[in-house]
Parts: structure tokens; sequence; C-alpha cells
């Protein structure tokens, strides 16, 4: 059988991307150095965005079960809550999912439609005008038309496809665990709080089952080799230096160390190799945008690489074009939040007047909108709405995320609604043409006609509901 696409990473970003294209009818094949899940995890919610994608392929219902709403984000734990609630969405809070947990939903949901995880590990990739050739360690080869490297901060395909990957190495250790401890009454979210003391930073949040997860740094941890094993006795004397004696490790789950460092890679897309996710960019984990942002690079890529293989559409280069000004974006404001957690006095006045800005309206939207990607805008047209995220309106019997379910561009007729009349919707859910006039032709454009049956025109009373779900 014919293999259009390969995916090499089995993560979050890869099982979204293997879903996308599936739902088109691309032909996928999905490989992973494992296929054991460690069932840890290091992501722990879904920021809006994230969830609001999810929610327009029907993927988010089954992970709604138990999960704890976060009202409120922060930026570098500083205390002034980002409000979501300025924004348009359904989802006005962050979703406290375990990476672990979507991993598990994706799989099963790609399992249910013939897709498995192959356990193989890449060492070999070629390409010609034709296709990719892939060689794996077990000796077996894949030849596929395109490759898409979803394999994390060490990419295989990123490297052997040379894709520089400049940046800067990390400037500071620190430790994030999953612990069980006695003396700390906390069951329920709350702001996390990154502010150093005496030359240290210490948050620690429920999970669980009675587990906790705690992030960390100070002295100690400075210097230590990035795949030196956590221990029970550092994250004792972590947990002591903070709290005192009250709080009493009793296990450590799971731990694993990070830096602040930051690259990316120069281009997004190399001939036939594209990459995504953590093979595309790292940064620090602050504010929890890691596995948002490769879940929507996916997203983005998904129905541009099935248009191409499905109709020929060639939007491909466009992925780059959106895609890494986003990821800049991601890690230029980590790079701030870490500035922010410096243990410095002149640093404690910029945290007091950084708070002060957060307390004004406009900047707490703006910086909500960033880390959760609710803010995320592509190229401007001419009119207001183009490359803006299109709202979730309420359609009377529908509403704009179902009819985005089989991840086809919409046509909406619209009366009534203030911003437009007309709207066509890309399968992502960003606007790509939109008119005021009612009676305005609908553009011929490439991506309105994805498997010739692409476009639902709905008339509705554009009256907007986007109370949460």
């Amino acid at each position: 059988m014919k293999t259009e696409v390969l995916i090499v990473g089995a993560g979050p970003t890869g099982l979204l991307l293997a879903a996308e294209l599936q739902l088109a009818g691309v032909s996928i094949r999905l490989v992973d150095k494992t296929i054991e899940r460690s069932g840890q995890s290091k992501a722990l919610t879904l920021q809006p965005r994230s969830a609001e994608i999810l929610h327009s392929r029907g993927l988010l219902d089954p992970l709604l079960e138990k999960v704890e709403r976060l009202p409120a984000g922060h930026f570098a734990g500083l205390p002034v809550p980002l409000e979501y609630s300025a924004w348009e969405t359904r989802f006005p809070y962050q979703l406290g999912i375990p990476q672990a947990r979507i991993e598990a939903q994706l799989e099963d949901h790609l399992r249910l439609h013939g897709v498995r995880v192959e356990g193989r590990t890449l060492i070999g990739l070629d390409q010609d005008d034709q296709g990719v050739r892939a060689e794996f360690e077990d000796g077996a080869t894949i030849r596929a038309e395109w490759v898409v490297g979803c394999d994390g901060g060490r990419s295989a395909v990123r490297k052997l496809s040379e894709i520089a990957f400049p940046g800067r190495d990390g400037r500071f250790s620190a430790v994030v665990a999953d612990v069980v401890v006695e003396g700390n009454e906390s069951t329920s979210w709350a702001l996390p709080s990154l502010v150093p003391r005496d030359g240290a930073v210490m948050t620690m949040l429920p999970l669980a089952d009675g587990v906790h997860r705690v992030l960390f740094t100070g002295p100690e941890q400075q210097g230590l080799d990035k795949d030196l094993p956590v221990g029970f006795d550092e994250v004792s004397r972590a947990l002591t230096a903070w709290y005192g004696e009250g709080v009493v490790l009793r296990e450590l789950r799971w731990g694993s160390r990070f830096t602040d460092a930051v690259r990316q890679a120069s281009q997004y897309r190399k001939g036939r190799v594209f990459l995504a996710g953590d093979a595309a960019h790292i940064h620090s984990p602050t504010g929890g945008q890691g596995m948002n942002l490769g879940l929507q690079d996916a997203f983005n890529l998904g129905w541009k690489l099935a248009a191409f293989v499905k109709d020929g559409v060639d939007l491909l280069d466009s992925y780059h074009e959106e895609r890494h000004p986003v990821g800049a974006a991601v890690l230029a404001n980590t790079r701030a939040q870490g500035v922010l957690m410096v243990p410095d006095d002149d640093v404690a006045c910029l945290r007091e007047v950084f708070v002060g800005l957060m307390r004004l309206p406009s900047a707490n939207k703006w910086l909500a909108g960033l880390v959760s990607g609710l803010g995320v805008a592509y190229s401007p047209g001419d009119h207001r709405l183009i490359g803006q995220r299109m709202p979730d309106l309420d359609l009377g019997t529908t509403c704009v995320a179902e009819l985005l379910r089989d991840g086809r561009p919409v046509l909406l007729e619209l009366s009534g609604w203030a911003e437009a009349a007309r709207v066509v919707v890309r399968p992502d859910g960003y606007v790509a043409w939109a008119s005021d006039d009612p009676a305005a032709e609908w553009p011929d454009q490439a991506f309105t006609v994805r498997s010739k049956a692409s476009a639902a025109v709905v008339t509705p009373s554009s009256e907007r509901s986007l109370a949460a779900s």
C-alpha cells in the first residue's frame, strides 16, 4: 500500500496530525521509537485555543470527564491572573487534562480508524523529486511522498534533513516532578507562584489521587547534566528548603530536568520534509505552552498537506510562513518570563512594574491571547476578519465548530451579524475570506475546493452564544 505521509513521532503533535490526515483520507504511517506509553505527563493543561481545535473535530468530549477548569492563566507566575473571558471563546479557561490522557485519547481514536503506532527508530532519510526514503534501525525502509518530523527537541528528522536549529543553550536548570507528600492540604488549583526567594523558585500544584506536580530550581540544580536522574533526596531537600519541615516527601513518582534553552528551526519545510512541535522549536515550559503550540502546528499543517495530496492544492509554503512567527513569539514570551523570575533586586522592580501593567484590561487580554493561542492571527486581507479566528457562532441547530467536524472549509451566509455577511472559514477555523455584502460572489480560491464538496452554506440568525460548554 502506498504511503502518502510518514509521521515520525507519536506524541500529541504527531497523533493530532495523523488524525487530521486520516480524516481527509490520506494514506499515513505513524512511527515512534517506542510504542509503550510511560503514563507520565510533562504537560498538564490544554490552553483555550487547543480546546477549541479539538472541539472542532469532536475529539474533546471524551477528555472532559473529571476535568478541572482552570479559570485563568499566568505570566511568569506573577500574582495577576490572565483572564481568558475577554476573548470570544467557548473555553474561557484552561482544561486540566494531562498530556498522557490526550495521547491515549488520540491513539484510541486513530486505532478505531485503522491507524496504529509502529515502534521504529529512524536512522536515515533521503528525498528526491518523487518522495522520501526513510531507513530504520531494524532494517526496515518506508517510501513516502512526504515526511513530517514530530519527534521532539532532539529530532532525528531535523538532523537527518540538515535543517539548522539556531538559538542558545540553557542558562539555568530546573526540575519537574510528580510526588506524593505529607503535610500539604492543597487539593484544588491555584495560580502558581514563580517569584524567586533566596535564589530559588518552587511551585506545587495538585493533580489527582494525592499526587502533586512540583517545579523547582535553586543553586543545587545549576550545572547538573540534563540527563542526570532526579533523585528522591534532591526533591526532598528542595521541598524542605521552601516549605520547612511541615511538608514531607513520601514518594517520587517521576522526575525530569529541563533548561531555558531556546531554539527554532530555520525552516519548517525543506522540500518534502516538514517539522512540527518540539522538532521545530524548544523553549522553557513557563506558561504551559509547549504541547499546545505543537497541537496548533499540527492543526495548521494537516489540512494543507491533505489538500495537496488529495487535490493538488498547493498551500504548503504557507505552513512555515504562518507558524514560524507564532513559534518565534512563544520563544520570546518564555524568555521574557524567564527574566522576570531572575532573583535580582532590579528584576524585582521590573516585576512590580509588570504587575501594574497586567492589571490593565487591554494588556491582560493581549498577554492572555499570547499565552493561550487565542490571539494568533495570520496574514490580513482586504477585510478586517481575514486571518482572524472565526468565533464559534451559535447557528441555531448547529454552530461553526460542528460545521468544521469533517475538516473541510465552510461557507457561511450570516444574516444580522455585525462583522460580515459572508465568510469562508478555513478547516483550521481561521477566516480565509469575508465580505460585508450579502450578495458578494464566493471567491474562486483553492481552499474552497477540497474534495469538490468542501462548502456548507448556512443562513442563520446570528445571535451569538459562547457560554462555556
